[in-house]
C-alpha cells in the first residue's frame, strides 16, 4: 500500500536530515517506527502526509509511493482524500470545540452524510467514554480523553493508512494500554493500515506486524515485531534489559561501553 523509496529531507534546502530510508507498510498492516529523538520519525509521517512543506521541508531525492502512485509531489488535502490521515503528537484539537464537533471535523471532506453518521457511531463504539462527554468543550479534557478524540478524528475520514505520532505521549501506564490496546482493535477489524511512530518501544512492538529502527535519519534495523523484541540491541538500547543488570561491580559498569552491532 505505502512505499518509501529511498528518499532524503532537507529543510531551508541545507539542513539534511533523512538519509536515503526505505520501507513498506502492506494494506492493514500495522508497523511501528522506533528511535531515539531526533531519528528523524516525525519528518518521516510529514513527508508522507505532505505536511512537510509547512516547515520548509522538502522530499531532495527518493519517491513515496501510495497504491502505485506517487505521492510525495502532492499537497496533504490531496493526500488526505486518498486515504492517508496524520494524527500528530501533542494531541492538538480546537480547543474552543466541544468533543463531537472536533470529531466532525475529521470528515470535512466527506460529503456523505450517511457515511459521516456511521462513522461517528463505529468512534462511539469503539470509545464510549466520548458519547458521554460529546458535550464537553475539548480544551477541558484529560489527557487520556483528547488522545481518544486524536484517533476518533482520523477514523473518521474513512482513512486506508493512520500515521500515528507518540500517541502515548504524556499518558499515565494505565491509559497506554488502553489506547495500544484499541488501536490493536481498530486494525484488526477495520483493516485499517497503521504507520505507528513511539518511543515506547515495548508497547509499539506489542501491537505491531513489523518494526523498523531509525537513528541520525537512516534505518538501521527492521524485522517481525516478536523477533525484534528478542533482538539483544533493542532489549539493550530501547528495553532497558542487557547483561548490565547483572553486574555487581561499580569498576566493571564504569568502565562498560555501550555497542551498537548496527553500526
Amino acid at each position: 500500500m505505502l512505499r518509501v523509496n529511498n528518499i532524503e529531507v532537507r529543510y531551508s534546502n541545507v539542513i539534511l536530515v533523512l538519509r536515503g530510508i526505505s520501507f513498506e507498510v502492506a494494506d492493514g498492516q500495522c508497523v511501528a517506527l522506533l528511535g531515539a529523538n531526533g531519528a528523524g520519525k516525525s519528518t518521516t509521517l510529514k513527508s508522507i502526509s505532505g505536511l512537510l512543506k509547512s516547515e520548509l521541508g522538502k522530499v531532495t531525492d527518493g519517491t513515496i509511493e501510495f497504491d502505485g502512485k506517487r505521492i510525495d509531489r502532492k499537497r496533504p488535502e490531496e493526500i488526505t482524500q486518498m486515504g492517508i490521515v496524520q494524527a500528530p503528537e501533542g494531541r492538538r484539537l480546537c480547543e474552543h470545540l466541544n468533543t463531537e464537533e472536533n470529531l466532525l471535523s475529521g470528515s470535512l471532506a466527506c460529503s456523505d452524510r450517511t457515511l459521516t453518521k456511521k462513522n461517528l457511531n463505529m468512534v462511539y463504539d469503539y470509545f464510549p467514554r466520548l458519547k458521554t462527554i460529546n458535550r464537553r468543550t475539548a480544551g477541558y479534557l484529560s489527557g487520556g480523553e483528547q488522545q481518544m478524540v486524536v484517533i476518533g478524528r482520523a477514523l473518521m475520514g474513512s482513512p486506508r493508512l493512520i500515521l500515528f505520532d507518540e500517541p502515548s505521549l504524556g499518558l499515565a501506564p494505565l491509559l497506554v494500554k488502553e489506547i495500544f490496546a484499541i488501536i490493536r482493535k481498530i486494525n484488526a477489524e477495520e483493516k485499517i493500515g497503521f504507520l505507528l511512530v513511539e518511543q515506547n518501544v515495548s508497547g509499539a512492538l506489542s501491537i505491531a506486524n513489523y518494526g523498523y529502527v531509525m537513528e541520525l535519519g537512516r534505518i538501521v534495523l527492521d524485522g517481525e515485531a516478536s523477533k525484534l523484541k528478542e533482538n539483544p540491541d533493542i532489549k539493550e538500547f530501547y528495553l532497558g534489559l542487557s547483561e548490565l543488570d547483572q553486574r555487581k561491580s561499580y569498576k566493571e559498569i564504569k568502565h562498560y561501553k555501550r555497542r551498537k552491532r548496527w553500526l
